[in-house]
C-alpha cells in the first residue's frame, strides 16, 4: 500500500490517502458528469485532511447523503463522501501528486450508473 499526497489547485486544501490504487471509478450522475472527475475510493480510516480544513465548501443535493467538498478559494473538487458509502471517501485521482494523466489512463475504470439512483422530488 502506497501513501499518496494530494491538494486542490491553489494547495490550501491538502489530503493523504494509503491504497493501491487498482481501481478507479466515474459516475454518471448530473454533478459528476459535470466534472468529469475519476474517483478513487479509499476507507476513512486511509485518508487524511492535512491542511485546508477552513476552505472547504460542502455541497450537497438530492437526498443530501453524499458530501461533495470544494476549495472556496480555487473551486477545485479534490474529494467526497459517496452516497453509497457515505463511510468512505472518493478522491479526484487528478489531485494527487506524482500522478501522470498517462499513469491514471492505464489503471481500469469502473463505470458507476448513479443516474439510474433514485432521487427525492
Amino acid at each position: 500500500m502506497k501513501t499518496y499526497r494530494g491538494s486542490c489547485h491553489c494547495a490550501t486544501v491538502v489530503f493523504e490517502i494509503d491504497t493501491d490504487l487498482k481501481t478507479l471509478a466515474m459516475c454518471n450522475c448530473s454533478i459528476c458528469r459535470r466534472r468529469n472527475a475519476v474517483m478513487a475510493r479509499v476507507a476513512a480510516q486511509r485518508f487524511r485532511l492535512v491542511a485546508g480544513q477552513d476552505a472547504l465548501t460542502l455541497y450537497q443535493f438530492n437526498t443530501r447523503t453524499a458530501k461533495h467538498y470544494f476549495c472556496r478559494h480555487c473551486g477545485i473538487y479534490p474529494f467526497h463522501r459517496p452516497r453509497v458509502a457515505p463511510d468512505a471517501y472518493a478522491v479526484n485521482v487528478f489531485c494527487l501528486d506524482g500522478l501522470s494523466a498517462e499513469e491514471i489512463a492505464r489503471l481500469p475504470v469502473r463505470r458507476f450508473d448513479g443516474r439510474s439512483f433514485s432521487s427525492v422530488e
